[in-house]
């Protein structure tokens, strides 16, 4: 099982989630967060512009049996991206066992 976390612009998550569901993803986490990157988003306020590092963007946390990892990933990529810096990141790492709270079944077939 693998952990795919990915950081992404707030106005592709809409896309990003139908490309998941269409691959079979129907179970993740997300969160509102604030972060600090490359991409520097202007700001006007009483007609003066003026720049800050604090980027607004959606974290995505999905657990998936290994064989989903390619169809995760390749879903993510193809519709988060816009070809401008600060399109976001993924993050793979592994998931050494999952439970099911309900059954106390483990292992992959409690992403099932």
């Amino acid at each position: 099982m693998k952990k795919i976390e990915a950081i992404i612009r707030k106005s592709k998550y809409r896309v990003v989630k139908d490309a998941l569901h269409a691959v079979g993803v129907n179970f993740f986490s997300y969160w509102d967060v604030t972060g600090l990157g490359n991409e520097k988003e202007g700001h006007v306020y009483r007609g003066v512009a003026y720049s800050t590092s604090d980027i607004q963007r959606r974290y995505l946390s999905i657990v998936v049996n290994d064989d989903f990892v390619e169809a995760t990933i390749s879903a993510i990529l193809s519709s988060a991206g816009t070809g401008e810096v600060g399109d976001g990141k993924i993050f793979v790492s592994d998931i050494q066992e999952c439970y099911r709270i309900r059954t106390g079944e483990k292992g992959g077939e409690t992403l099932k």
